[in-house]
């Protein structure tokens, strides 16, 4: 099969022919549809986030399930699934309380390159090929653990069905598990990506007002109020904090921060108000911290939360979440950007790093001569990238 595969940090992304083993016991193998174009991948590409390495990326997809192996009773043959980088064992502290975003067998996965049992289904050549968060979604077919599938209607187009998988999950999840108390609250949203757009979709739900979105990227902040904000601030070019004194004179309760650098992260800390909450949601370089004022802090009982996956439990909230696309109460569909072939992925990458609008979809079933790979794709820039470039 072709496979998109990092095979060291600063260097484009290869095709490649794979060879994929048949799923084991409590495994399945999935035919991608569609894999949603991620930043978290992309700080695996600059190296910002460390993995086992040579590997197939991708994290954010839907397929329908070809084969299942020994003792899988979750799904069958044709069912359309969702893929989770999380799985969830259903056993440990995390899993039984619903937080199965913490639960230990994606640390498991993070730590070896492997599926669950810490081993892989990917070889090139003879060479060991690792998985990518359990998940390896940009080829044409995965194997992947039963706890990594969550079965939806087929109803849901596929595109819509990806990028719900990661992007929406975490930003509405966020909004509704986090921030539920929001409620005639003034919020900002610094970062207009897939999962700053998404968590506007939720705070739009839960009724917040104002909702004000941040980035550098006009065309973002164009798309961040179709999807729900009220407000709009270009940070490239106007002070935030007298941006944001404009709007709301009496303060902003909520912040939340969908980029994942220090200098966002400062600025939520800095403009949320007396008693405010900052939830952060955007993964950084590892090992990189922020500095926050110990006695603003301690005088105006700020708080700041890390919400991991929307702090969601998946299993329940992400067919909730289809169900309130399929009855026109989220316009999920606003978030899908441009639609590439997996020949064309080093290029979609570009694009995100460019600031575009929207969510990226890569499709494997893209064929033809309007989706061949360019002879030099552009390279991975450094870490050290505007705001919009890493909005999630």
């Amino acid at each position: 099969m072709k496979a998109a595969v990092l095979f060291e940090a600063q260097m484009p992304l290869r095709i490649e022919d794979i060879d994929l083993e048949n799923p084991r016991r409590g495994e399945v193998k999935v035919r991608i549809q569609a894999a949603g174009v991620c930043h978290s991948d992309l700080h695996y590409m600059n190296g910002d986030l460390q993995g086992k390495l040579p590997a197939v990326l991708g994290h954010e997809g839907v397929g329908i399930v070809e084969r299942v192996g020994e003792g899988v009773t979750r799904v069958a043959p044709g069912d359309s699934v969702i893929l989770t980088w999380r799985p969830r064992c259903g056993d440990c502290e995390f899993c039984t309380s619903g937080r199965p975003a913490l639960c230990a067998l994606g640390r498991v996965q993070g730590a070896t390159g492997g599926l669950p049992d810490g081993t892989s289904r990917l070889s090139l050549q003879g060479q060991k090929i690792h998985h990518l968060m359990g998940v390896s979604c940009f080829a044409e077919e995965c194997v992947v653990s039963e706890r990594s599938v969550i079965k939806i209607s087929p109803d849901v187009p596929p595109e819509i069905a990806a990028i719900a998988g990661c992007a929406v999950v975490t930003g509405v999840g966020a909004a509704l598990n986090l921030m539920k108390d929001a409620t005639g609250d003034a919020v900002v949203v610094i970062g207009a990506g897939g999962v700053g757009l998404s968590a506007m979709m939720g705070l739009n739900l839960i009724g917040a007002y104002p909702i004000i979105a941040v980035d550098t990227v006009d065309a973002r902040l164009d798309l961040a109020r179709e999807v729900g904000a009220t407000h709009t601030i270009n940070s490239s070019d106007r002070d935030l904090g007298s941006a944001l004194a404009k709007i709301c004179p009496n303060g902003i309760k909520w912040a939340m921060d969908a980029v994942g650098i220090r200098q966002t992260l400062t600025q939520a800390v800095e403009n949320v108000g007396i008693s405010g909450t900052v939830v952060a949601v955007g993964l950084g370089k590892v090992g990189a911290t922020f500095e926050v004022p110990i006695n603003a802090l301690v005088q105006q009982e700020k708080r700041i939360i890390g919400s991991l996956y929307g702090s969601s439990n998946t299993l329940v909230q992400l067919p909730k979440i289809l169900d309130l696309y399929m009855a026109g109460r989220l316009p999920l569909e606003k978030l899908v950007g441009e639609q590439y072939a997996l020949s064309q992925i080093n290029k979609a990458y570009g694009a995100l790093q460019s600031g575009a609008p929207g969510r990226s979809i890569i499709l494997p079933s893209f064929t033809g001569e309007d989706y061949l790979v360019e002879s030099q794709p552009k390279l991975v820039e450094s870490s050290a990238a505007p705001l919009t470039t890493r909005s999630m």
